[in-house]
């Protein structure tokens, strides 16, 4: 979806998510698109699990902001009509798939003409986390105060760096940082970047972001805020404050929250009904049962065949009968929702991630950006003639400080967050005869 200003709160079984994507300050259009799409009962979760998608469109306006939908739109469908036995090398698929939709698009009208997207995408599975990557826009995984990036950035700073085995601090001032080498679309073909499988424990939350976020704000104080609120408003947070540093791009970030990794299968016994409880892996492949019952019933007709000639008509017919019944009974629960999903093949090791890690604990230093942009939001209250509770603003920096006075850094971060949402809101509901201040 791309438009001004989008949110989305979804959640399943022992996972929250929140998602927002927002013009920015600088552009007149949104080119970011953004999907979840979550597993409904146990059965999907263990086939497809749970599906999550940002893209960074790139061309003109109209040209970029279609390349991401249809990226989105592509690969959420696409995947979810999949049943290889991989889930991981079904997601690459679909995001091949994607590529060439983009592709033939951009062939097909001038006005489309190299047309392109990033992608990341992140699926969460019995087996783990699986990350597909194409472009700049990235994949992160906060486990506890530690931020760990598991996509590459396919940027020509990034790629830089790694051949000459240094940091992308240490490319040199001139190379551009918006270059990027790798997308969704200019070409016929394209490479996609796996990662994973990352083994998921209560607690994990993972962050999919444009780079319309890690451009303005640092990994530090991003990781902090992701851990220090809920999704719904961290996922705000940290477009307010990309804003209020600028905004110079489309900004969208999305927030999953493993809040109970025992409770990630288990969407009550409706979904279930058809699986045993504490159950959800079949006991044996589906290609086995069907060979099995391929066997059982040519043995069948064999020995059927067999006690026909030795002229045991009667135990013929019984033999005959319960091979074709086994392979009736067989085809049978094939057809039914209880055996719809494929066995999910144990996902090997892809990728070399994490790339970068940051500890992002909620540290006095760590906060010094936000007590300084809420201290210059204030300054604004002599500046403008702003319709806005001021009060509530100036409170909520007084308990920030009083939170940082007493070591509770956490409840500070909460608190310089609130300041920063309360004005953004206040100014996102202002008239459009006034939206044009700075």
């Amino acid at each position: 979806m791309a438009s001004q200003h989008n949110k989305l709160e979804l959640t399943a079984g022992g996972l929250r998510c929140a998602a927002v994507s927002d013009v920015g300050m600088r552009r007149t259009s949104n080119q970011d698109s953004m999907a979840i799409a979550l597993a409904d009962n146990a059965l999907r979760w263990q086939s497809h699990g749970h599906l999550l998608v940002v893209a960074d469109g790139m061309g003109a306006h109209a040209a970029g902001e279609l390349a991401s939908k249809m990226a989105t739109d592509t690969i959420a469908h696409s995947y979810h009509k999949r049943h290889e036995d991989n889930p991981g090398e079904s997601l690459v698929e679909a995001i091949r798939e994607a590529n060439t939709v983009i592709n033939t698009k951009g062939r097909d009208s001038v006005d489309f003409h190299g047309m392109g997207t990033t992608c990341s995408c992140l699926l969460l599975l019995p087996v783990g986390a699986v990350a597909a990557h194409v472009g700049d826009s990235r994949v992160y995984r906060l486990r506890g105060d530690r931020l760990e990036q598991l996509t590459f950035d396919h940027s020509l700073v990034w790629e830089m760096a790694a051949a000459g085995h240094a940091t992308e601090e240490e490319v040199p001032a001139f190379v551009p940082k918006n270059v990027i080498t790798r997308s969704l679309g200019p070409h016929p073909t394209v490479s996609v970047d796996l990662e994973g499988p990352f083994a998921l424990q209560s607690g994990d939350r993972f962050l999919l972001c444009s780079d319309g976020l890690t451009g303005p704000l640092k990994p530090e104080l991003i990781g902090m805020i992701v851990a220090s609120l809920p999704p719904d408003e961290a996922t705000q947070s940290l477009v307010d404050l990309a804003n209020l540093l600028g905004g110079p791009d489309n900004i969208t970030v999305l927030v999953a929250d493993v809040v109970d990794d025992t409770q990630l299968g288990d969407f009550g016994a409706a979904a279930d009904s058809c699986v045993p409880a504490g159950s959800i892996q079949r006991s044996m492949p589906r290609t086995w049962q069907a060979t099995l019952a391929n066997l059982l019933l040519v043995f069948g007709m064999l020995g059927a065949l067999a006690l026909g000639l030795a002229g045991q008509q009667l135990a013929a017919a019984i033999s005959a009968t319960s091979g074709f019944g086994i392979w009736l009974l067989h085809w049978l629960f094939r057809q039914d929702g209880c055996d719809s999903a494929p066995d999910v093949e144990v996902i090997s090791l892809q990728g070399r991630a994490p790339y970068r890690h940051h500890q992002c604990s909620p540290i006095a230093k760590n906060l010094e950006p936000l007590n300084d942009i809420v201290r210059q939001l204030e300054e604004l209250e002599s500046e403008r003639d702003w319709t806005i509770d001021w009060q509530r603003i100036h409170s909520d920096r007084a308990e920030a400080h009083q939170a940082i006075a007493r070591g509770a850094y956490q409840e500070a971060v909460v608190a310089f967050c609130s300041a920063v949402r309360q004005l953004m809101q206040a100014l996102r509901e202002k008239e459009p005869s006034t939206s044009g201040d700075s």
